[in-house]
Order: C-alpha cells, then structure tokens, then sequence
C-alpha cells in the first residue's frame, strides 16, 4: 500500500473525518486493498475479519484492469480462483439452516472454516461445486450456486439510471410478442434492485456492505452482522470476538467508510462505447441483443448513460439455472450483465457468466437460453463474417 493512502487510510478512525475533493476516493481505495485482521487487533480500523469468511479483502476477488475475478482451469478442470465465492439456497432463496447465504472457505485462527470447496468445469459447462462440509451435512433441499466476482470497472454508470427508464422497460407478460419478459427486483423497502447477479441492491453503498459482510464478514451500519453469515447452529462463530467499536457507528466498518470504498468505485472509468452509428451496432440490435442489453438508458436529471443492459430479471432457462433463488426471484432469473469494460478484458483470464463458465464472448452467448433463446438462435444463424463483425464490437464495449 502507498504511504498516502496508507495514512489516509489510518486517520479513518477518527469519526466525522471530512476528506478534501479526491482524497475520498484515494482512502476508498486504500480500504479497497486492506488485508483484514480478526478482532481484536492493536489497531482499532484494520480489525473485524470473520469470524468466518471467503476472502480477506476486496481486491482480493477483484483485480486486473476491470477488476473482475482472474480464473484459470487446470487440465484435469480444477479451477485456481480467488473470484469464485458459492451461494447456498433453495429455489425459493431460503439460506442453508446451517451453512447460511454462502460458504465460507475460511475461519479465523483457531475456529474451523465450514469446509473445503473445490471448482471445477468440463469445457464450456456449468462450473461444478464439490463441498466437503465440516460442521455438519447440507440440507437436503439446498443448492451450491458458483458466484464469479464481476467486473468493476464503470459501476458507477449503474447508480446514474433514472429508475423509472428500468420499470419503463417491464414486460411481463410479454406484451409485444417477442419472448422477453423481464421484470424489475423490488425490494422490501420498496426500492429498485441494480447491483449484484440478481439485483439485490438498490445502491452502491448497500452492495459494498453486503459485500463486506458476506465475504468479508464485516458488519457496518447498512448490514449491522458482526459475525458475518454465521447462522444460530454456528455456535463457535457466535461466540468469538467480534470488532464492533463505538468510533465505527457501533460497528465494524462505519457508514464513512463504506461510502468511501463506493466512492473509489464509482471513479473507476470503463471505456468509452461506440458510436451508437457504428455499422456493427444495427446487427447487435437486429439479432436480439439489444432487447435486454439496451445501449443506453435514461439518466436521473436528464440525458442518458451507457450501459447495455435493462437491469431487469429474466428468466435465462435451464442450462443458466443452478437451483439457488433469492427471495422474489427464481433460480433461472438473473439481471441483465451491463456490457461496459469489455474492452479491459480482452487478452486476460477473465471469464463470463455468473459462475465463469465460459471462456470467450461466443461460449456466453451460445449458453444463454429461455428469454434469450431467440437472440442465441439469430446469433448463431450469422455468418461467419456477421459473427466475428458481432464480437468484435462486444469486444470495444
């Protein structure tokens, strides 16, 4: 860590720190970078890590020039992954009784992880999750669903759509005839889910926390678990320390801090997309791409952004469908992938598709069912020339 954003980073304890223009996103990302300490620790903002968790940090899962996870797999198919997390659940999103939202690989000195995880895929197939639990067998209904770290580079697009050009899009009952259906995720709060593989979050900051909270095992104001995803039959968990401290709004991590890291992320520039002229443009849009992937929607306050994607659900069929449901929304259903920093992951390891599945754009696109069924067919009717023309646009994006 450079000394600047090392000692930007310490003086976060002091409580209603005001940051100057720039330096806010200079201390997000010293946050960012930090390698967490179980409680207690000497130093109060460095602790809180676990009890149990995935990673220790964020960049940890996010790195590279988008930011997104680097996976590799191996001959045998064993996947090498710092990026890949595994969600636990039931069609219906019910959390594993034991185990909870998600496995957590990893435990603090002197408590036991919750289990070994090995990844691996057969070319471009579902990746498959092998568990080896500790504590205690999985529930009969629940399901393992791999979860690739995304892409991170231009996430602040996402916050800057006004949220009725996403309820504008809503079609489900499929009005117009062309087998699209999608539907915004509401909240209990009555909010809009964007952020994560099936909208969970409305805002940046919430998804941060979450994130911090689930992988991480941090609590902060917007998700106050000091012991992460530990459930009541994780007794061990319970009882260690936690970091809660009074300087932090009562938690691990203040409300400060996660909208520091939200800020450092809402800096990070995707390329500029192309002309919305470009030759190419009119085949994304004549296959059927563009009917969930929208090159641009409404910006709160006026003009648009960039982004394509609809940020509604849809429904992606079975061979996308790995059993795990959030509340509202089933198992098949996943939020349009915003198509932005495209561009930075061309030539790296970088995969796509919730659970890094697939190696190269074509094997995403041939993957995609249900609503999208359509839109594969036409895709792959293209000429060979109309094809490579096809991905190559999606790789400026």
């Amino acid at each position: 860590m450079r000394p600047l954003h090392a000692a930007l980073a310490a003086l976060l304890v002091l409580p209603g720190l005001a940051l100057a223009d720039g330096l806010d996103r200079a201390a997000g990302k010293a946050l960012f970078d930090r390698i967490w300490v179980a409680a207690p620790s000497s130093t109060l903002a460095n602790d809180g890590l676990g009890p149990l968790f995935n990673e220790k940090s964020c960049a940890s899962c996010h790195s590279g020039k988008a930011f997104a996870a680097k996976i590799e797999a191996a001959p045998d198919g064993t996947i090498a992954a710092r990026g890949l997390a595994t969600r636990l659940g039931d069609a219906l999103g019910h959390p594993d009784p034991l185990y909870g939202r998600q496995i957590q690989p990893r435990a603090v000195q002197g408590l036991e992880s919750e289990g070994t995880v090995t990844y691996r895929t057969a070319g471009e197939g579902p990746v498959s999750v092998a568990f080896a639990p500790a504590l205690g067998p999985l529930d009969p209904a629940t399901r393992l669903g791999p979860r690739l770290a995304p892409p991170l580079a231009g996430i602040g697009r996402i916050g800057l759509v006004d949220p009725a050009a996403i309820l504008a899009g809503e079609d489900p009952d499929d009005r117009d005839g062309d087998g699209v259906k999608g539907h915004a995720r509401r909240l209990p709060d009555g909010a809009i889910g964007r952020y994560g593989w099936k909208a969970s979050a409305a805002t940046l900051d919430q998804q941060v926390a979450d994130a911090f909270m689930l992988d991480i095992g941090m609590s902060s104001p917007l998700s106050p678990h000091p012991h992460g995803d530990c459930t009541k039959g994780e007794t061990a968990c319970l009882a260690a320390p936690d970091g809660r401290d009074a300087t932090f709004d009562g938690e691990e991590i203040s409300r400060q801090m996660i909208g520091l890291v939200s800020a450092y992320l809402d800096g990070l520039a995707a390329p500029k997309s192309p002309a919305v002229d470009d030759p190419a443009a009119s085949l994304f849009a004549a296959t059927g791409c563009a009917a969930c992937h929208r090159p641009a929607l409404a910006k709160t306050g006026g003009g648009s952004v960039a982004l394509y994607s609809d940020l509604l659900l849809h429904d992606m069929g079975p061979g996308l469908d790995d059993g795990v449901g959030e509340p509202g929304v089933a198992s098949a259903e996943w939020r349009t992938a915003p198509l932005i920093a495209l561009a930075l992951r061309r030539g790296t390891k970088t995969r796509y598709l919730h659970d890094g599945r697939a190696e190269t754009l074509d094997a995403a696109i041939r993957a995609h069912g249900g609503e999208a069924s359509r839109a594969r067919t036409n895709y792959a009717a293209l000429s060979e020339e109309d094809r490579m023309r096809l991905l190559t646009f999606l790789d400026r994006l």
